[in-house]
């Protein structure tokens, strides 16, 4: 964006453009409320990524964090946090859902030994690892035909190559909306009815598979012919 803007209020005269957002208070001083740039959008909600950073770096293992909107394997925005601290990915994705909506709650969390900064100590965003897939060291991969089914459908979806078994849906960046998608999957795979609501309850492969075979066992007993009423004549004493 250029640097210096024209005047809105003085014809012929210049304004530097800071790219910051402030408001002028009544003693005459200004009061800095972020970047304008921190602003995204992402799945139809404005969302400020300076509001979470400082939700973020109010958590007592968090030294340094930054959030930014980066885009996905389809192209679609996540949010990702870049932390220095000590806690872990769990108790920081918690203490985010106790003080903000969820689609306020980072995707990714990236653990960092440091921000990099640009010669000028500014943080060189240029320098911070994109979306990376999960590592496959730790992963549990699918173990019967079920789960291999339902990764691949996952897979497919959230546009991630490795899905571990023990994983969330969520937690891997699934929202209601991919979650209807993988819902309507499973259903024309399996050829069962499969409520959304039941993918947050059993949001792991490992979960998900076992729901599922009950609903094929079910749905097995449930095509036996059911038994008829035999018309008979005369009253029945």
């Amino acid at each position: 964006k250029e640097k210096f803007i024209p005047h809105p209020f003085k014809s012929g005269e210049r304004l530097y453009y800071t790219g910051d957002k402030a408001s002028y208070l009544s003693d005459g001083n200004l009061q800095f409320h972020g970047r304008i740039d921190d602003q995204v959008k992402i799945r139809g909600f404005r969302i400020e990524l300076g509001e979470i950073e400082a939700v973020l770096q109010a958590h007592s293992s968090v030294k340094e964090a930054v959030v930014l909107a980066r885009e996905d394997n389809q192209g679609d925005k996540r949010l990702v946090a870049y932390v220095v601290g000590e806690g872990s990915v769990h108790e920081w994705r918690e203490h985010l859902q106790t003080h903000l909506p969820n689609y306020m709650v980072p995707t990714n969390f990236i653990e960092m030994e440091f921000l990099p900064l640009t010669p000028n100590g500014k943080l060189d965003l240029k320098a911070l690892p994109v979306l990376s897939e999960q590592s496959a060291e730790n992963t549990v991969y699918p173990r019967t035909p079920l789960e291999e089914l339902i990764a691949s459908v996952w897979s497919q979806v959230l546009g991630i190559r490795d899905i571990d078994v023990q994983d969330s849906f969520f937690e891997l960046g699934g929202h209601s909306l991919l979650a209807t998608q993988v819902v309507s999957r499973l259903q024309e795979v399996f050829q069962i009815k499969l409520p959304v609501r039941e993918l947050f309850e059993y949001s792991t492969v490992e979960a998900l598979s076992k729901r599922i075979d009950q609903l094929r066992k079910g749905s097995e007993k449930r095509e036996i012919p059911p038994l008829m009423p035999m018309e008979r004549g005369g009253n029945i004493p």
